[in-house]
């Protein structure tokens, strides 16, 4: 056995274990588990639920009953996990927790995935012998923003939400408020969340064990669209739903299952199916150029990229005075929105601008928020009309009846779904960093680019948040830095107001890891590994694509050949490009 392994004990069998921080994660690793409500392994341990309580007997015959996600382990103990006394421990939690939370599960938006749910069927809890909250007891639901709704009555206090707002944001949204039984989790003062500078990034809500927090469901509205005759209802999908929706269909995490979403959305009756990965090559043609302007014109720099709406919300309620460092690109699902609200009733027939309904599927509660910005209408009407999430369109598919992993695999629709591997990418953070170098690089040098693989601007793990990198094209070195989460942005724009900042371009993604791990994915909080095979997925999609590069797409090509003109053009600033607003200056109110 080499030095840095030991062992412990696993109710009497004998167990390695390395650099686990905890007892739980070691117990995770022999391939057992207990149930825990407010541990996640990307977050601090916190130790307030009680549930993954063990019992653990010390060589010298001490024995005690401890949280095993507070207590790092130790040779030779053995540690306990279903003794009469842990299983008591448990039962009574969940009874105390049931006692005082809202049991209308039928009805919850969390039925099916809910922690609480899943272990009092596990546990065998029949009878709660504790008194119920009554309904005039409950307190009111906030359902005030497009992208989160807050019910407090399905709270367990685990604390999961505030730590998530806190150290992956840097933010602190939401915090425990009063004392005792009359403790809460709500935003300041008792705000609502559309009152507040909540982002909308909904890591709070991916992390929630219950139905305390959940994602705004859209899914009748666009059933009623889809049913409307008079209607014709297009669709995209951005490039990390491909590797994030199989897990709903019990598929094998990461697999690209783009091909069956298309045959899906067919079935379910959207009239045409695109992709937003040709707006992300369409993203990188004009960011790519914008970048390139700023650089030899000597404007405003570092570029911050515009991907991420959480990460502009952030901008415009934190620092409005640097809102002429980001992009004037409108995000992806931004242009190809406006692209098919413009184009489409002029190519398909029997199609007009007051007939079109444009739904996009995103990884991202915040995109529900992006597609209600006053700066994202034309003629008073939305660009983007409905904003799924991955868990939504499943929820669809489900409720339509479809065999999804039976499927054959289908192609969308053209000219708006054509792509490149650098599309692909943009749902792993450093990804659009990585795809807006491929294309400058040759725009500047003229030359073929043999090796596109950016590798060291890659990794979705905690330990590499932020990433540097710097890239020689022609002698101009070109330095970028690509971050992962709000609060670590932060760093960088401290940095960047005190003038010690080097780099030209920062590539901001607020999710941990970035899109693949979206708060509108399929549930990833217990297991931190699942960002990174994800990620892998579109890695894999990019290496076998025979194009790898943005201004290779033709489709792309041809919309500025026929439409645009150029990148950058007058046209292009019409049709892809938006404005910011300074958010202190309205109260935070920036809906239409």
């Amino acid at each position: 056995m080499s030095e840095d392994k030991k062992t412990l004990f696993i109710d009497g069998v004998e167990v390695e274990f390395t650099d686990e921080p905890n007892i739980l994660e070691v117990i995770r690793k022999a391939g057992l588990n207990v149930p825990t409500f407010c541990y996640r392994p990307d977050l601090t341990q916190f130790g307030a639920c009680r549930m993954c309580v063990v019992e653990v007997e010390y060589p010298n015959g001490r024995v005690m009953v401890n949280s095993s996600c507070t207590m790092p382990p130790e040779a030779g103990i053995n540690v306990k996990i279903n003794s009469k006394r842990v299983r008591k421990i448990r039962k009574t939690v969940l009874e105390l927790l049931l006692a005082n939370h809202d049991k209308e599960c039928t009805t919850c938006d969390k039925s099916g995935a809910c922690e609480l749910q899943k272990y009092a069927e596990e546990y065998g809890i029949k009878d709660i012998r504790f008194p119920s909250k009554e309904k005039e007891e409950y307190l009111p639901i906030d359902n005030s923003n497009p992208s989160i709704v807050r019910d407090p009555n399905k709270c367990i206090l685990c604390g999961a939400c505030v730590r998530a707002c806190s150290e992956f944001q840097g933010h602190s949204v939401l915090g425990f408020a009063n004392r005792g039984s009359a403790t809460v989790v709500q935003p300041m003062a008792g705000k609502s969340l559309s009152d507040v500078d909540c982002v909308f990034c909904g890591q709070c809500q991916a992390v929630c064990p219950t139905g305390a927090l959940t994602v705004k469901n859209n899914v009748d509205q666009v059933w009623d669209e889809i049913n409307n005759p008079d209607k014709k209802v297009v669709v995209q999908m951005a490039p990390s739903v491909r590797v994030g929706l199989g897990e709903a269909f019990g598929i094998e995490v990461g697999s690209n299952v783009i091909g069956k979403l298309n045959a899906a959305l067919r079935k379910i009756g959207f009239d045409f199916v695109f992709d937003t990965n040709f707006s992300a090559d369409l993203t990188i043609m004009e960011e790519a150029t914008e970048f390139l302007d700023r650089l030899n014109n000597k404007k405003t720099l570092p570029l911050f990229t515009s991907c991420c709406p959480a990460w502009i919300r952030y901008m415009e309620t934190q620092h409005p005075d640097m809102l002429g460092h980001l992009s004037s690109c409108k995000s992806p699902q931004g242009m190809l929105s406006a692209v098919l609200k413009e184009l489409v009733p002029e190519k398909f027939e029997g199609v007009t601008k007051d007939n079109l309904v444009v739904v996009s599927i995103m990884p991202c509660t915040a995109k529900k928020y992006e597609a209600n910005r006053s700066q994202l209408t034309k003629d008073g009407k939305a660009e983007t009309d409905y904003v799924l999430t991955t868990k939504e369109i499943a929820q669809m598919i489900k409720s339509a009846g479809i065999d999804f992993a039976s499927l054959k695999e289908e192609q969308n629709d053209s000219p708006f779904g054509k792509y490149t591997g650098a599309a692909t990418i943009f749902g792993a953070s450093g990804g659009v960093a990585e795809a807006a170098v491929r294309t400058a690089y040759e725009v500047v040098t003229g030359e073929k680019l043999n090796d596109v693989d950016f590798k060291v601007l890659r990794g979705v793990d905690k330990n590499s948040r932020t990433k540097d990198a710097e890239v020689d094209i022609k002698g101009t070195k070109v330095r970028v830095r690509v971050v992962s989460t709000l609060k670590e942005a932060e760093k960088s724009i401290q940095e960047i107001k005190a003038g010690k900042a080097d780099f030209h371009i920062l590539e901001v993604m607020a999710c941990p890891g970035g899109c693949i791990n979206g708060a509108g994915q399929p549930a990833s909080c217990n297991n931190s590994k699942i960002k990174e095979v994800r990620a892998e997925g579109l890695y894999k999609e990019d290496r076998e694509l025979d194009l790898r590069k943005s201004h290779e797409n033709p489709d792309v090509k041809k919309l500025y050949d026929e439409y645009l003109e150029k990148p950058n053009s007058h046209k292009a600033h019409e049709l892809l490009h938006t404005v910011y607003a300074d958010m202190f200056a309205n109260g935070y109110k920036d809906l239409k």
